[in-house]
C-alpha cells in the first residue's frame, strides 16, 4: 500500500531490519563542492548536483534552512504514512537569524544561526490531536538535519595547497 508516495510495507520492512541490526542504518554521505566563479558553487554527490550561491540561487545559509525543511517534509510524510494518514498538502516555512559580521572578518562574533523557527502547514484530513502530537515529536527527535543542527558535531578541517 502506498500512502503519501511511500510504500508503507517496504518502510515497515526497513524498520524491522533496523530494529534487528541498527548498524545497517549507518550512513557516510560525501559531497564535493567546487567553486564556479563569482559567488557560485556546484555541490555534487554521485551523479546528483545543485548550485549554491551566485545569481538566482540560494546562498549557503538559505540552503541550510532549505535542507532542514526538505528533511522534515520527509519526516512528516513517512510518519504520517505509518499512521495511515494521507497528506493532501504540506508546507514548512523556515526562518533563521544570524549575524554576518564575523563572516566578513569585521568582528570576532560567531556567524552561525542563533535561532531557527519554523511552522509546519499540514493538511491531513481526519488527523487526530494524538497523531499530530506524534508527528510533532518525530519532527523534534527524528529529523536527521534538525538533530544535526541541535547537536554539536565534530569537525576536522585539512587545508591543502
Amino acid at each position: 500500500m502506498r500512502i503519501n508516495a511511500i510504500d508503507v510495507e517496504q518502510l515497515k520492512a526497513m524498520q524491522e531490519k533496523l530494529r534487528a541490526d541498527p548498524a545497517i542504518g549507518n550512513k557516510s554521505p560525501a559531497v564535493t563542492v567546487r567553486w564556479l566563479g563569482e559567488g557560485s558553487a556546484e555541490v555534487t554527490m554521485g551523479d546528483r548536483k545543485m548550485l549554491v550561491g551566485g545569481d538566482g540561487n540560494l546562498n549557503a545559509m538559505g540552503a541550510l534552512l532549505g535542507s532542514l525543511g526538505a528533511c522534515d517534509i520527509d519526516v512528516v510524510l513517512m510518519h504520517a504514512a505509518l499512521q495511515g494518514l494521507t497528506v493532501e498538502d504540506l508546507r514548512i516555512d523556515v526562518k533563521g537569524e544570524f549575524n554576518t559580521s564575523g563572516f566578513y572578518g569585521a568582528t570576532s562574533r560567531s556567524p552561525e544561526y542563533t535561532q531557527i523557527t519554523y511552522t509546519v502547514h499540514l493538511k491531513a484530513p481526519g488527523a487526530t490531536p494524538e497523531q499530530l502530537a506524534y508527528l510533532k515529536e518525530k519532527l523534534e527527535n527524528s529529523s536527521p538535519v534538525g538533530k544535526s543542527l541541535k547537536t554539536p558535531v565534530t569537525f576536522s578541517i585539512e587545508l591543502m595547497s
